[in-house]
């Protein structure tokens, strides 16, 4: 996975050149990073969590992984997995981090949606009766 990764850095590098700070780099860098992980390797990351938690998904329950989308700017920014009815897992395509604070800003929250879209700038269709089981940490 890591010389997949460099190799898409590195492409990403030669073709944007001069174009974009190192800040937009760096975040398009790790954005892509993780959507190609998850993409990738999201079905494996998905048993492994399943065998952590002694889940074992049949017709009636199933487990997904997918990407996690900050909304309001579309970056992916980690990945979760998804559990619920097989027909409703299917559809979500990705889950939405919303943050916002309660106090003033002496607690800070952050919400986790299953939605059925990779595009949360357009609108957030949540999926009903799924829930998030699990987070996934994509060091890049």
């Amino acid at each position: 996975m890591t010389r997949q990764l460099r190799a898409f850095g590195l492409g990403v590098l030669l073709t944007l050149g001069g174009v974009v700070g190192y800040a937009q780099l760096d975040k398009i860098l790790k954005a892509g990073g993780i959507a190609l992980a998850v993409d990738r390797f999201g079905g494996d990351m998905d048993r492994a969590l399943n065998r952590l938690t002694n889940t074992k998904p049949d017709r009636n329950f199933a487990t997904k992984v997918v990407p996690i989308l900050s909304a309001g700017n579309g970056a992916h920014i980690g990945a979760a997995q998804v559990m619920g009815k097989p027909e409703l897992v299917r559809k979500v395509q990705a889950v939405a981090q919303i943050e916002g604070d309660f106090l003033g800003r002496e607690v800070r929250l952050r919400a986790l949606i299953p939605i059925s879209t990779k595009n949360p700038q357009r609108n957030i269709n949540r999926v009903e009766g799924v829930g998030v089981s699990g987070i996934i940490d994509i060091r890049l």
